[in-house]
Protein backbone atom coordinates (compact mmCIF):
# COMPACT_ATOMS: atom_id res chain seq x y z
CA UNK A 1 0.00 0.00 0.00
CA UNK A 2 1.28 3.45 -0.90
CA UNK A 3 1.35 5.76 2.10
CA UNK A 4 0.44 8.70 -0.07
CA UNK A 5 -2.86 7.03 -0.99
CA UNK A 6 -3.57 6.51 2.70
CA UNK A 7 -3.32 10.23 3.39
CA UNK A 8 -5.55 11.34 0.50
CA UNK A 9 -8.91 10.59 2.24
CA UNK A 10 -7.71 12.39 5.33
CA UNK A 11 -6.62 15.45 3.39
CA UNK A 12 -9.95 15.48 1.54
CA UNK A 13 -11.89 15.23 4.81
CA UNK A 14 -9.87 18.04 6.33
CA UNK A 15 -10.45 20.22 3.28
CA UNK A 16 -14.18 19.47 3.46
CA UNK A 17 -14.26 20.46 7.10
CA UNK A 18 -12.43 23.70 6.42
CA UNK A 19 -14.86 24.60 3.60
CA UNK A 20 -17.83 23.91 5.89
CA UNK A 21 -16.22 26.11 8.50
CA UNK A 22 -16.23 28.98 6.02
CA UNK A 23 -20.06 28.76 5.76
CA UNK A 24 -20.48 29.19 9.52
CA UNK A 25 -19.19 32.76 9.55
CA UNK A 26 -20.58 35.34 7.10
CA UNK A 27 -22.04 32.58 4.94
CA UNK A 28 -24.49 31.63 7.68
CA UNK A 29 -26.16 35.07 7.83
CA UNK A 30 -28.33 34.68 4.73
CA UNK A 31 -29.37 31.13 5.60
CA UNK A 32 -30.10 31.80 9.27
CA UNK A 33 -31.90 35.08 8.69
CA UNK A 34 -34.31 33.59 6.16
CA UNK A 35 -34.91 30.45 8.22
CA UNK A 36 -35.54 32.28 11.48
CA UNK A 37 -37.73 34.95 9.87
CA UNK A 38 -39.84 32.20 8.30
CA UNK A 39 -40.14 30.28 11.58
CA UNK A 40 -41.01 33.37 13.63
CA UNK A 41 -43.54 34.53 11.02
CA UNK A 42 -45.31 31.16 10.87
CA UNK A 43 -45.44 30.85 14.65
CA UNK A 44 -46.84 34.38 14.91
CA UNK A 45 -49.65 33.53 12.49
CA UNK A 46 -50.43 30.29 14.34
CA UNK A 47 -50.40 32.02 17.74
CA UNK A 48 -52.84 34.68 16.50
CA UNK A 49 -55.12 32.10 14.87
CA UNK A 50 -55.10 29.96 18.02
CA UNK A 51 -56.05 32.94 20.19
CA UNK A 52 -58.96 33.78 17.88
CA UNK A 53 -60.23 30.20 18.20
CA UNK A 54 -59.69 30.23 21.98
CA UNK A 55 -61.77 33.38 22.31
CA UNK A 56 -64.54 31.72 20.28
CA UNK A 57 -64.77 29.23 23.15
CA UNK A 58 -64.53 31.84 25.92
CA UNK A 59 -60.86 31.22 26.71
CA UNK A 60 -58.59 34.15 27.49
CA UNK A 61 -55.98 34.99 24.86
CA UNK A 62 -52.33 34.36 25.73
CA UNK A 63 -49.33 35.69 23.83
CA UNK A 64 -45.64 34.82 23.90
CA UNK A 65 -43.16 37.03 22.07
CA UNK A 66 -39.82 35.94 20.60
CA UNK A 67 -37.63 38.72 21.98
CA UNK A 68 -34.20 37.57 20.74
CA UNK A 69 -32.47 34.83 18.75
CA UNK A 70 -28.74 34.11 19.08
CA UNK A 71 -27.05 31.43 16.98
CA UNK A 72 -23.87 29.72 18.14
CA UNK A 73 -21.96 27.21 16.03
CA UNK A 74 -19.03 24.90 16.71
CA UNK A 75 -17.25 22.90 14.02
CA UNK A 76 -14.28 20.65 14.65
CA UNK A 77 -12.59 18.41 12.08
CA UNK A 78 -9.74 15.98 12.64
CA UNK A 79 -7.80 13.76 10.25
CA UNK A 80 -4.77 11.57 10.82
CA UNK A 81 -2.79 8.96 8.93
CA UNK A 82 -0.09 6.52 9.98
CA UNK A 83 1.80 3.73 8.27
CA UNK A 84 4.93 1.59 8.33
CA UNK A 85 7.08 -0.01 5.64
CA UNK A 86 9.43 -2.85 6.53
CA UNK A 87 10.97 -6.00 5.17
CA UNK A 88 9.18 -7.97 2.49
CA UNK A 89 8.11 -10.52 5.08
CA UNK A 90 6.51 -7.87 7.25
CA UNK A 91 4.83 -6.10 4.37
CA UNK A 92 3.50 -2.56 4.31
CA UNK A 93 0.52 -1.41 6.37
CA UNK A 94 -1.17 1.81 7.38
CA UNK A 95 -4.30 3.26 8.97
CA UNK A 96 -6.32 6.46 8.67
CA UNK A 97 -8.72 8.22 11.07
CA UNK A 98 -11.29 10.88 10.24
CA UNK A 99 -13.45 12.69 12.80
CA UNK A 100 -15.66 15.74 12.96
CA UNK A 101 -18.08 17.49 15.33
CA UNK A 102 -20.74 20.04 14.31
CA UNK A 103 -22.82 21.71 17.04
CA UNK A 104 -25.64 24.23 16.56
CA UNK A 105 -26.82 25.78 19.84
CA UNK A 106 -29.27 28.65 19.21
CA UNK A 107 -30.44 30.65 22.20
CA UNK A 108 -34.03 31.82 21.76
CA UNK A 109 -35.61 34.10 24.36
CA UNK A 110 -39.39 34.14 24.92
CA UNK A 111 -41.24 36.89 26.76
CA UNK A 112 -44.84 36.40 27.95
CA UNK A 113 -46.95 39.42 27.02
CA UNK A 114 -48.80 40.35 30.19
CA UNK A 115 -49.13 43.09 32.76
CA UNK A 116 -50.76 46.49 32.88
CA UNK A 117 -49.18 47.94 29.72
CA UNK A 118 -50.08 44.95 27.55
CA UNK A 119 -53.64 44.78 28.90
CA UNK A 120 -54.20 48.48 28.22
CA UNK A 121 -52.80 48.09 24.71
CA UNK A 122 -55.41 45.41 24.03
CA UNK A 123 -58.24 47.47 25.52
CA UNK A 124 -57.34 50.92 24.16
CA UNK A 125 -58.85 51.85 20.79
CA UNK A 126 -56.48 52.07 17.84
CA UNK A 127 -55.70 55.75 17.14
CA UNK A 128 -57.74 56.98 14.13
CA UNK A 129 -54.62 58.62 12.67
CA UNK A 130 -52.92 55.20 12.53
CA UNK A 131 -55.94 53.72 10.74
CA UNK A 132 -55.84 56.37 8.02
CA UNK A 133 -52.07 56.07 7.73
CA UNK A 134 -52.65 52.50 6.57
CA UNK A 135 -55.11 53.65 3.93
CA UNK A 136 -52.68 56.36 2.82
CA UNK A 137 -50.09 53.61 2.36
CA UNK A 138 -52.44 51.93 -0.12
CA UNK A 139 -54.40 49.44 1.96
CA UNK A 140 -58.09 49.28 0.93
CA UNK A 141 -59.96 51.86 2.99
CA UNK A 142 -63.20 49.86 2.96
CA UNK A 143 -61.61 46.76 4.41
CA UNK A 144 -59.56 48.69 6.96
CA UNK A 145 -62.55 50.70 8.24
CA UNK A 146 -64.83 47.64 8.35
CA UNK A 147 -62.34 45.84 10.56
CA UNK A 148 -61.20 48.66 12.83
CA UNK A 149 -64.19 50.98 13.36
CA UNK A 150 -67.49 50.83 15.22
CA UNK A 151 -68.75 54.09 13.75
CA UNK A 152 -67.73 57.05 11.59
CA UNK A 153 -69.51 60.34 12.41
CA UNK A 154 -72.37 58.40 14.00
CA UNK A 155 -72.84 55.98 11.08
CA UNK A 156 -72.46 52.56 12.70
CA UNK A 157 -70.73 49.42 11.47
CA UNK A 158 -72.03 45.91 12.11
CA UNK A 159 -71.11 44.46 15.50
CA UNK A 160 -71.38 40.82 16.58
CA UNK A 161 -70.31 41.26 20.20
CA UNK A 162 -72.76 40.00 22.79
CA UNK A 163 -74.77 42.83 24.32
CA UNK A 164 -73.59 45.27 21.64
CA UNK A 165 -74.67 43.15 18.68
CA UNK A 166 -76.31 45.20 15.91
CA UNK A 167 -76.63 45.36 12.15
CA UNK A 168 -74.76 47.99 10.20
CA UNK A 169 -76.60 51.22 9.47
CA UNK A 170 -77.99 51.22 5.90
CA UNK A 171 -75.52 53.94 4.89
CA UNK A 172 -72.37 52.30 6.27
CA UNK A 173 -71.54 49.78 3.53
CA UNK A 174 -72.36 52.23 0.66
CA UNK A 175 -70.11 54.72 2.48
CA UNK A 176 -67.25 52.18 2.44
CA UNK A 177 -67.77 51.63 -1.29
CA UNK A 178 -67.72 55.35 -2.03
CA UNK A 179 -64.58 55.90 0.05
CA UNK A 180 -62.86 53.03 -1.75
CA UNK A 181 -63.67 54.55 -5.15
CA UNK A 182 -62.37 57.92 -3.96
CA UNK A 183 -59.19 56.24 -2.73
CA UNK A 184 -58.64 54.59 -6.12
CA UNK A 185 -59.17 57.93 -7.86
CA UNK A 186 -56.61 59.51 -5.48
CA UNK A 187 -59.16 62.16 -4.56
CA UNK A 188 -58.52 61.54 -0.84
CA UNK A 189 -55.26 62.11 0.99
CA UNK A 190 -53.99 62.32 4.55
CA UNK A 191 -51.74 64.86 6.21
CA UNK A 192 -50.25 64.59 9.68
CA UNK A 193 -49.75 67.70 11.78
CA UNK A 194 -48.10 68.35 15.13
CA UNK A 195 -50.21 70.10 17.76
CA UNK A 196 -48.14 70.48 20.89
CA UNK A 197 -46.82 67.04 21.74
CA UNK A 198 -49.55 65.19 19.88
CA UNK A 199 -49.90 64.16 16.25
CA UNK A 200 -53.18 64.99 14.51
CA UNK A 201 -54.46 63.68 11.19
CA UNK A 202 -56.16 65.81 8.55
CA UNK A 203 -58.19 64.13 5.80
CA UNK A 204 -58.20 66.11 2.56
CA UNK A 205 -61.06 65.75 0.07
CA UNK A 206 -60.06 67.24 -3.26
CA UNK A 207 -62.47 69.70 -4.87
CA UNK A 208 -60.84 70.53 -8.20
CA UNK A 209 -60.07 68.58 -11.37
CA UNK A 210 -62.19 65.56 -10.56
CA UNK A 211 -64.57 63.60 -12.78
CA UNK A 212 -68.38 63.75 -12.40
CA UNK A 213 -68.30 60.22 -10.90
CA UNK A 214 -65.79 61.32 -8.26
CA UNK A 215 -67.85 64.46 -7.54
CA UNK A 216 -70.91 62.27 -7.02
CA UNK A 217 -69.05 60.04 -4.53
CA UNK A 218 -67.63 63.11 -2.80
CA UNK A 219 -71.09 64.58 -2.36
CA UNK A 220 -72.43 61.27 -1.06
CA UNK A 221 -69.64 61.09 1.55
CA UNK A 222 -70.25 64.67 2.69
CA UNK A 223 -74.01 64.16 2.94
CA UNK A 224 -73.80 60.78 4.68
CA UNK A 225 -71.24 61.98 7.22
CA UNK A 226 -72.87 65.43 7.52
CA UNK A 227 -69.54 67.22 7.11
CA UNK A 228 -68.53 70.53 5.57
CA UNK A 229 -64.81 70.51 4.83
CA UNK A 230 -62.84 73.74 5.02
CA UNK A 231 -62.07 75.79 1.92
CA UNK A 232 -59.12 73.50 1.32
CA UNK A 233 -61.32 70.40 1.58
CA UNK A 234 -59.88 69.44 4.98
CA UNK A 235 -61.45 67.42 7.80
CA UNK A 236 -59.84 66.98 11.20
CA UNK A 237 -59.73 63.30 12.18
CA UNK A 238 -60.60 62.79 15.86
CA UNK A 239 -61.61 59.91 18.11
CA UNK A 240 -65.24 59.71 19.18
CA UNK A 241 -68.76 58.68 18.29
CA UNK A 242 -69.89 62.13 17.10
CA UNK A 243 -68.04 65.19 15.80
CA UNK A 244 -68.03 68.53 17.63
CA UNK A 245 -68.23 70.48 14.38
CA UNK A 246 -68.95 70.08 10.71
CA UNK A 247 -65.24 70.09 9.85
CA UNK A 248 -64.45 67.02 12.01
CA UNK A 249 -64.42 63.34 11.11
CA UNK A 250 -65.13 61.43 14.33
CA UNK A 251 -63.91 57.83 14.22
CA UNK A 252 -65.05 55.46 16.97
CA UNK A 253 -62.29 52.91 16.52
CA UNK A 254 -62.12 49.42 17.95
CA UNK A 255 -59.51 48.04 20.31
CA UNK A 256 -57.43 45.01 19.42
CA UNK A 257 -59.55 42.95 21.82
CA UNK A 258 -62.74 44.03 20.00
CA UNK A 259 -61.21 43.16 16.63
CA UNK A 260 -60.17 39.70 17.85
CA UNK A 261 -63.64 39.09 19.30
CA UNK A 262 -65.30 40.30 16.11
CA UNK A 263 -63.25 37.89 14.01
CA UNK A 264 -63.74 35.03 16.47
CA UNK A 265 -67.53 35.38 16.24
CA UNK A 266 -67.39 34.03 12.70
CA UNK A 267 -65.15 30.99 13.33
CA UNK A 268 -66.70 27.80 11.98
CA UNK A 269 -67.11 25.31 14.85
CA UNK A 270 -68.42 21.73 15.09
CA UNK A 271 -72.20 21.66 15.54
CA UNK A 272 -72.02 19.54 18.70
CA UNK A 273 -69.89 22.17 20.43
CA UNK A 274 -72.77 24.66 20.07
CA UNK A 275 -75.46 22.16 21.09
CA UNK A 276 -73.43 21.14 24.16
CA UNK A 277 -72.95 24.74 25.22
CA UNK A 278 -69.16 24.77 24.76
CA UNK A 279 -69.50 27.84 22.54
CA UNK A 280 -72.29 30.06 21.28
CA UNK A 281 -73.81 30.23 17.81
CA UNK A 282 -71.91 32.13 15.14
CA UNK A 283 -72.41 35.90 15.05
CA UNK A 284 -71.48 36.01 11.36
CA UNK A 285 -72.83 33.44 8.90
CA UNK A 286 -70.98 32.39 5.76
CA UNK A 287 -74.34 32.26 3.95
CA UNK A 288 -75.30 35.88 4.78
CA UNK A 289 -76.77 37.71 1.79
CA UNK A 290 -74.45 40.71 2.08
CA UNK A 291 -70.83 39.59 1.86
CA UNK A 292 -69.82 42.19 4.46
CA UNK A 293 -72.06 40.48 7.02
CA UNK A 294 -70.13 37.24 6.53
CA UNK A 295 -67.10 36.25 8.65
CA UNK A 296 -64.31 38.80 8.43
CA UNK A 297 -61.84 35.91 8.16
CA UNK A 298 -63.05 32.50 6.99
CA UNK A 299 -61.70 30.07 9.59
CA UNK A 300 -62.73 26.48 8.86
CA UNK A 301 -62.75 23.46 11.17
CA UNK A 302 -62.46 19.71 10.76
CA UNK A 303 -60.89 16.50 12.02
CA UNK A 304 -57.68 17.28 10.12
CA UNK A 305 -56.23 20.33 8.39
CA UNK A 306 -55.84 20.28 4.61
CA UNK A 307 -52.33 20.17 3.18
CA UNK A 308 -50.94 23.58 2.28
CA UNK A 309 -53.26 25.68 4.48
CA UNK A 310 -52.26 29.33 4.93
CA UNK A 311 -52.23 28.70 8.68
CA UNK A 312 -53.58 25.85 10.79
CA UNK A 313 -53.80 25.08 14.53
CA UNK A 314 -55.21 22.28 16.66
CA UNK A 315 -57.52 23.08 19.57
CA UNK A 316 -59.56 20.61 21.65
CA UNK A 317 -59.08 17.73 19.19
CA UNK A 318 -60.28 19.86 16.25
CA UNK A 319 -58.23 21.51 13.53
CA UNK A 320 -58.90 25.12 12.50
CA UNK A 321 -57.40 26.72 9.42
CA UNK A 322 -57.44 29.52 6.87
CA UNK A 323 -57.53 28.26 3.30
CA UNK A 324 -54.53 29.29 1.21
CA UNK A 325 -56.84 30.00 -1.74
CA UNK A 326 -58.92 32.53 0.22
CA UNK A 327 -57.07 35.74 -0.66
CA UNK A 328 -59.57 38.05 1.09
CA UNK A 329 -59.23 36.22 4.41
CA UNK A 330 -55.45 36.17 4.04
CA UNK A 331 -55.29 39.92 3.44
CA UNK A 332 -57.58 40.67 6.39
CA UNK A 333 -55.52 38.38 8.61
CA UNK A 334 -52.37 40.23 7.49
CA UNK A 335 -54.07 43.53 8.42
CA UNK A 336 -54.68 42.06 11.86
CA UNK A 337 -50.97 41.40 12.32
CA UNK A 338 -50.21 45.01 11.41
CA UNK A 339 -52.85 46.31 13.82
CA UNK A 340 -51.04 44.48 16.59
CA UNK A 341 -48.02 46.64 15.85
CA UNK A 342 -50.14 49.80 15.71
CA UNK A 343 -51.62 48.97 19.09
CA UNK A 344 -48.10 48.52 20.51
CA UNK A 345 -48.95 45.13 21.95
CA UNK A 346 -45.39 43.87 21.72
CA UNK A 347 -42.45 44.30 24.07
CA UNK A 348 -39.49 46.62 23.72
CA UNK A 349 -36.69 44.60 22.09
CA UNK A 350 -33.82 43.96 24.47
CA UNK A 351 -30.27 43.89 23.17
CA UNK A 352 -28.74 40.45 23.84
CA UNK A 353 -25.93 40.24 26.37
CA UNK A 354 -23.03 38.29 24.88
CA UNK A 355 -20.06 36.73 26.63
CA UNK A 356 -17.08 36.52 24.29
CA UNK A 357 -14.26 34.22 25.39
CA UNK A 358 -10.84 35.91 25.41
CA UNK A 359 -8.18 34.23 23.37
CA UNK A 360 -5.07 32.98 25.14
Amino acid sequence: MNLRTIGRPCIAALALGLSACASIGPGSVQRDRIDYVGAVSESWKEQTLLNIVRMRYGDAPAFLDVSSVISSYTLQAQASAAGQAGAAALGTFGNAAIGGVYIDRPTISYTPLAGDKFTKSLLNPIPPSSIFELTQAGFPVDRVLQLTTRAVNGVYNRSSLGGRSRDADPEFYPLLDALRRLQLSEAVSLRLEKHGGEEAAVLVLMREQVSPEVQKDMQFVRTTLNVKPTAGGELKVVFGALPRGSDELAVLSRSMLEILLEISSGVEVPGQDVSQGRTGPSGRLAAAQDKRDRPLVNIHSGASAPAGAFSAVRYRDTWYWIDDGDINSKITFTFLMMFFSLAETGVTPQAPVLTVPAGG
